[in-house]
């Protein structure tokens, strides 16, 4: 008789951008070896295909009220609709996925399984452009949630991690990772992009306080001759008002690689991060990256070596004319072999294997 799998319940607060590309892999990369469910708020960037990335023995239950900003009514109700998906599922292993879930499923669920696990994508508490107050509560919350008994914390990467250690009695990381076969495939069905296509710098994302689009308007009207392409979309469009910036707008599924093929340079000023997928997808498909010099980033990329980091305007708009005058084959090849070598999701899923069969 076949020994019966492990439950795994997912709960994901946020089902977009880097969170949403995690999930599937790591989910997909392990139903194998385990029965997952995943429940879910839906976000503005989620594919509205969401569901066809997924291995079709994978359960799927949307959270109604799980939202991104504290709101206690919603709140409430989204942890009585996980208590509901918790009683029907009777997991083995929850494991919480950015702040909101994370505070819910540390704080309400960890006598109702075997362990519960965090990792938090980018600790609300570093993020900037709040209250001093506001970032203390966020603390605080960490804090409380992060000193429940079977509680352990996985970041998403080394700087991330040491955060940690300030806020959650168990904590460890492991880094996140790109499947390089799905890469590989979809690689080889973009076209070649011509010779005399407009030089282009790209980012990709939700356009937000957090990937700090004042900095990339600045960083482009410097660079008047140069393409500037956002891909995604978001609350602060309106900061992108340089002439040579286009902002595509969400693009479903795999669309997003056919726009990244044809850019020239990876750039992402974020404020600070996690550790990000669309950078490593980047360095992957062999774009020099200029990246700002903060928490998560720090993680990928060493200055010269694999890519550029940048601290103000002059030192992006300088790495970005690097990139375009002088040839950047040994940078290129060291990021890529830092990507096969370390961050690839062959990694990821087997740490998280050993992790939820009681390897931490």
């Amino acid at each position: 008789m076949a020994k019966e799998k492990k439950k795994v319940l997912h709960m994901v607060e946020a089902m977009g951008g880097g969170v949403f590309t995690f999930i599937v892999e790591l989910a997909n990369g392990l139903c194998n070896d385990f029965d997952i469910t995943i429940a879910f708020g839906m976000r503005e960037e989620t594919p509205k295909n969401y569901a066809d990335f997924f291995d079709n023995r994978i359960q799927l239950v949307e959270v109604k009220n799980f939202t991104r900003s504290l709101n206690p009514m919603k709140d409430l109700k989204a942890y009585l609709e996980l208590r509901k998906i918790v009683k029907d599922v009777q997991p083995d292993i929850i494991h919480t996925h950015s702040s909101k879930a994370g505070a819910i499923g540390r704080f309400m669920f960890p006598g109702k399984c075997e362990k519960v696990l965090y990792t938090p994508h980018g600790y609300s508490f570093l993020m900037e452009g709040v209250s001093k107050n506001k970032r203390n509560l966020y603390k605080l919350i960490e804090k409380i949630c992060g000193a429940k008994s079977n509680c352990i914390t996985i970041a998403c990467g080394e700087s991330e991690w040491k955060q940690g250690l300030t806020v959650c009695k168990e904590s460890t990381y492991i880094s996140n990772g790109i499947n390089m076969s799905k890469m590989d495939r979809i690689l080889e069905t973009l076209p070649l992009v011509g010779k005399n296509h407009p030089y282009t710098v790209y980012t990709l994302g939700r356009v937000t306080y957090q990937k700090n689009p004042e900095m990339f308007n600045e960083i482009a009207k410097r660079l008047p001759d140069i393409r500037f392409v956002w891909i995604g979309a978001g609350e602060l469009e309106d900061k992108l008002t340089a002439p040579n910036i286009f902002v595509t707008g969400w693009a479903d599924g795999d669309c997003r690689y056919d726009v990244a093929n044809a850019g020239d340079v990876f750039l992402l000023p974020s404020r600070w991060e996690g550790l990000p997928i669309a950078l490593l997808e980047a360095m992957y498909m062999e774009k020099p990256c200029v990246v700002s010099n903060v928490i998560g980033n720090c993680d990928v990329i060493k200055n010269k070596v694999n890519g550029y980091m940048c601290n103000t305007v002059d030192e992006f708009v300088n790495a970005i004319e690097a990139c375009r005058n002088y040839a950047q084959d040994n940078i290129i090849k060291e990021a890529k072999e830092n990507i096969k070598e370390s961050f690839n999701t062959d990694i990821l899923c087997k740490k998280y294997k050993q992790v939820y069969n009681g390897g931490y």
